[in-house]
């Protein structure tokens, strides 16, 4: 017989519970769903609870999926955006910062879509674009990502990762006025998502979107700081075992390009409801 080591299959259904629905008989999307082969691992395996988030770490995919990866977020961990940047190939200089950048959508001051109505990359791209010739310079850039998702780079920015900043889909339907960034360190985000507003208000891209019934993209929405990472001992150094992964969500394949995995590219997979499932 060969000595070939044992293979390991991680699935990861990053937030499929939810919260439990009173208009469902105070059960979760989980509990509804027709999922016959998880019921049957569920039964027949080993059932565990694990603390994937450190005590007094807030609690985000990122740090959950960092350490279901066996890297401790208290010593790797600097934010999210760096992570999704590193995935764009963006590379962060001494000093520079990384900030999530949603296009979203505003109604009457308060959030109408953290997607803008899931605009397309060809939109999106199309704004980021302009954004980067009305309002970008030597310190300040923007990277277009997939979707609403992109990315804001800050040269000489650390001060900016003072303020309190929040997600935008953590506040639907409510005023904005009341979660834009505050404190120390955030004038500066503040100000560019001013000035982002005009911009995409007359952009080609939204006219016609609103002409088409569609859901326009008002303004960005900047969160989700942080520095250049640290250096990350590569998976098969930590563990002697070599990975690959799939993901529609760009913060999974930016830990796995810090830790040298290989990331299967899957026509099909996103991180929405059309994700291709069988062949992922």
């Amino acid at each position: 017989m060969g000595s070939e080591r044992m293979k390991y299959f991680v699935l990861i259904i990053d937030g499929a519970a939810g919260w439990p629905l009173e208009e469902r008989g105070g059960k979760t999307c989980l509990e509804l769903a027709q999922k016959p082969h998880l019921d049957a691992m569920a039964r027949e395996g080993l059932v565990g609870l694990a603390r994937t988030v450190p005590e007094g770490m807030e609690p985000s995919s990122a740090c959950a999926c960092m350490s279901i990866m066996g890297y401790d977020p208290r010593t790797y961990f600097s934010g999210r955006g760096p992570i999704e940047a590193k995935s764009m190939g963006i590379q962060l200089e001494g000093g520079e910062v990384a900030f999530r950048c949603n296009t979203v959508a505003v109604r009457d001051g308060k959030m109408w879509s953290f997607s803008s109505g899931h605009i397309t990359d060809d939109e999106s791209h199309a704004i980021i674009k302009s954004l980067n010739k009305e309002m970008g310079d030597e310190r300040i850039r923007f990277h277009p990502g997939v979707g609403y998702r992109h990315i804001c780079t800050i040269k000489d920015g650390e001060a900016c990762l003072e303020a309190i900043c929040t997600p935008p889909h953590d506040i639907p339907d409510q005023p904005i006025a009341d979660f834009l960034p505050h404190g120390a360190g955030s004038e500066l985000l503040l100000d560019l998502m001013e000035q982002s507003k005009p911009i995409m208000e007359n952009h080609p891209v939204n006219i016609a979107r609103k002409y088409q019934g569609k859901i326009p993209a008002s303004m960005i929405w900047l969160f989700w700081g942080g520095r250049r990472v640290p250096d990350f001992p590569s998976f098969n150094e930590r563990f002697g075992l070599k990975a690959a992964m799939t993901s529609g969500v760009g913060l999974l394949e930016g830990l796995a390009e810090l830790t040298e995995m290989a990331i299967l590219e899957i026509p099909g997979v996103t991180d929405n409801i059309d994700n291709d499932y069988a062949a992922q």
